[in-house]
């Protein structure tokens, strides 16, 4: 439960963020003002399970594996997002870039190193 919980409320955590900061896209008609206080009140519930996750899930995970799990879920959801609510399409470029990022979790978690925590 310690190691599952932190992640399950950083994907949700992601979800709003996601939200907040390209959910407007879509509304570009709006006023500026308007969609900065609407993203404003999405990025609220973000941090309502932001910082939950990272309070519960440091001692478990590093601060610093805890930033890298963050960003590579904001990856995923991001790249459901961008597909599925945006209509924009993931190319082979940008799914090398996902998984060379991703690769880089092995090196901040030290897989296969004595150290690792």
């Amino acid at each position: 439960m310690r190691t599952i919980a932190p992640i399950a409320l950083l994907v949700v955590s992601n979800v709003f963020m996601t939200f907040a900061w390209y959910g407007h896209l879509k509304f570009k008609d709006r006023p500026l003002a308007l969609v900065v206080l609407a993203s404003w009140g999405i990025a609220l519930f973000e941090y309502c399970f932001q910082v939950p996750a990272n309070r519960m899930g440091h001692g478990t995970y590093s601060a610093v594996q805890l930033k890298t799990i963050q960003e590579v879920i904001t990856l995923v959801v991001f790249g459901v997002f961008s597909v599925s609510y945006l209509g924009e399409p993931l190319r082979w470029n940008h799914i090398v870039g996902f998984v060379l990022l991703v690769a880089a979790v092995g090196f901040v978690f030290g897989f296969g190193s004595a150290d690792a925590r």
